[in-house]
């Protein structure tokens, strides 16, 4: 979405003659499609060169990946890719609180506690012209989904019985066929493929592709489980069984779905038709 729908007017710092508009390199995957195509070096990180943009945003791209707040791009990219006006847009405070108190959690699952640099502090209040965000009322206009948390990763079950997966079926509110691949980049970076299939959904509240979409965002947040499980670059299957508590999701049991095995083939389909007790 374009920047435009979050500038407060106020007074802004000219950046002058010391900076040049570039093009937001294709390595910035984050910050393409946000509404612009061009950035200022140097960005408001202090960084100078493209090389070291790119070296030092790789982190933030695996959070931004992730969703963990609707503003978390456009956070990051009014920092390490801002817009080429005539004058720097810093984030607002309020923004930068909103996006820290959401993504402060995943970045922590990840090993990284929320850096002294991104201090909320040192941004401009509302009343300043910045990237504010968006009013309180946007939030009523979208439905609210279940938000996945950082957990403990589920041991991989691989021997089991249609009937005892039945069993767990019946204590759960989902269960989402998953297929993971890791992708073969230029950088020695770990990124993955994943693909998502709802199988069934015991709770009414939720549409299949809401229920994909949560489960593709916590395996994002728990990198560690998608690590666990794509151990080469063959594509592997697993079945996530899990709960909905407290506007939560909390994945269960995961069961590795292998062609030879027809269990969790026979359950699914028992399951249309099984009472639980």
């Amino acid at each position: 979405f374009a920047v435009n729908g979050f500038l407060r007017v106020a007074t802004a710092l000219d950046i002058g003659l010391s900076t040049k508009c570039v093009v937001i390199p294709k390595e910035m995957g984050m910050c393409h499609k946000i509404g612009y195509s061009e950035m200022r070096l140097p960005n408001l990180m202090g960084h100078t060169s493209m090389a070291e943009v790119i070296q030092k945003s790789t982190t933030w791209q695996h959070l931004a990946h992730t969703d963990c707040h609707p503003h978390v791009r456009t956070f990051l990219c009014s920092l390490f890719a801002p817009i080429c006006l005539d004058t720097f847009i810093h984030p607002c405070r309020s923004m930068c609180v909103a996006v820290r108190d959401s993504c402060a959690p995943v970045l922590l699952c990840h090993g990284h506690p929320w850096p002294a640099s991104l201090d909320c502090d040192r941004f401009p209040g509302d009343e300043d012209m910045c990237l504010a965000p968006l009013t309180k009322d946007h939030k009523y206009l979208h439905k609210v989904v279940p938000k996945p948390t950082c957990q403990t990763c589920p041991a991989v079950e691989e021997f089991f019985t249609h009937k005892r997966v039945l069993e767990v079926f019946c204590d759960s509110n989902f269960a989402v066929k998953v297929k993971l691949s890791k992708k073969r980049t230029a950088l020695e970076d770990q990124e993955y493929n994943i693909e998502c299939q709802v199988e069934f959904i015991t709770q009414g509240s939720l549409l299949p592709y809401e229920t994909q979409s949560m489960i593709h965002q916590w395996l994002l947040i728990n990198e560690k489980c998608i690590e666990r499980m794509t151990p080469t670059h063959r594509p592997m299957v697993y079945l996530l069984v899990g709960n909905i508590e407290e506007g939560i999701i909390l994945v269960k049991q995961v069961y590795r779905w292998q062609r030879k095995d027809s269990q969790l083939t026979l359950a699914t389909q028992k399951w249309r038709y099984h009472k639980c007790l």
